[in-house]
């Protein structure tokens, strides 16, 4: 905690430096804001048989894998027990939040990994949302604007208890970082990429592109199978640079505020080991002015000076890290 003084006078100082922010003109990059292409492909109808995965002998339908007010939970003994707001929601407006962060919190590339954050930084983030001040910089991007009205309709008293139920929980490995220069072909499901249909392979460019290990199990919504996180070549090294480093005052260390484990520092949260897609994502929120708050205006500074590969960088060797 000594640390947190030090932290907030060099970024308050870095902000007297103008803020070089792209031009609001400019894109959110898909890598990073999955958008299904209009008249997808519709779910696979439920048979009304069960389903089942491994490590677990529940069986679950489709339809109730599906349901966002009863939770899929394939591995109740692989986390606390889940309070009703986490478990069930509250209809008509808030769903389970393990349904969409999964049971165990670890989460997906459209959302946040939830686990062992603290429970004050979730909280405020959801006050964030509801007051206006958190949003994404791509509105057609489904997830993000769920949570936006999620947040809204939800109670101060069930975002403490799913606050404290997710700060409880210790994450552990659920990424794999892949250098590589040809990637699987993919398309847009709901938020996340997937391999496409017919297979075939892609130069990976300037991008991340981060899938399920296991499409079906992930689409079951299973917690216990992850992603892999495909990265360009020299990805790894940069981000190295640029995280503990701050290469040349462009930015400052992570390990400042993060942690030098980017573990966290008391209310400031963890970066190690979440998901690639989701940290480009927020590093993207907050260079173009998508994310105020107390956080936020920190760090905006701290961001300004980076560049799409920059942030591809960060976010490829963040998630390389140890939970």
């Amino acid at each position: 905690m000594k640390s947190l003084p030090i932290a907030l006078t060099l970024v308050l100082s870095m902000a007297t430096t103008p803020l070089r922010f792209s031009a609001a003109a400019d894109a959110p990059p898909p890598w990073a804001y999955p958008v299904a292409a209009p008249g997808g492909a519709a779910p696979a109808p439920d048979d009304g048989s069960p389903k089942r995965v491994p490590g677990s002998a529940i069986g679950l339908t489709l339809a109730q894998t599906r349901d966002g007010f009863d939770v899929p939970d394939w591995h109740p003994d692989g986390h606390p027990a889940m309070p009703p707001i986490v478990a069930r929601g509250r209809r008509p407006d808030v769903r389970g939040c393990g349904y969409c962060h999964l049971p165990n919190g670890f989460g997906r590339p459209e959302n946040a990994s939830l686990a062992g954050l603290p429970a004050a930084y979730i909280a405020r983030q959801m006050a964030d949302y509801k007051n206006d001040l958190r949003k994404s910089s791509e509105p057609k991007m489904g997830p993000p604007a769920a949570m936006l009205a999620l947040a809204k309709a939800a109670g101060d008293d069930e975002v403490r208890v799913a606050a404290e139920y997710f700060a409880s929980i210790r994450p552990t490995p659920w990424i794999r970082v892949v250098e590589t220069a040809t990637v699987p072909k993919t398309r847009v499901v709901g938020g996340m990429f997937v391999p496409a249909d017919d297979g075939g392979t892609e130069p990976i460019g300037q991008r991340i592109v981060e899938v399920p290990e296991d499409r079906a199990r992930t689409e079951l919504r299973d917690a216990a199978s992850g992603f892999i996180a495909y990265v360009p070549p020299g990805s790894l090294k940069k981000g190295e640079a640029l995280v503990t480093t701050g290469d040349s005052g462009r930015t400052i260390r992570c390990g400042i505020c993060h942690g030098d484990d980017l573990h966290g520092l008391g209310s400031v949260p963890a970066i190690a080991g979440r998901s690639p897609s989701y940290t480009g994502r927020q590093l993207w929120d907050l260079q173009h002015g998508a994310r105020h708050g107390r956080e936020a205006d920190l760090m905006k500074a701290t961001v300004a000076k980076l560049t799409e590969d920059d942030l591809i960088a960060i976010a490829a060797f963040t998630a390389s890290r140890v939970p």
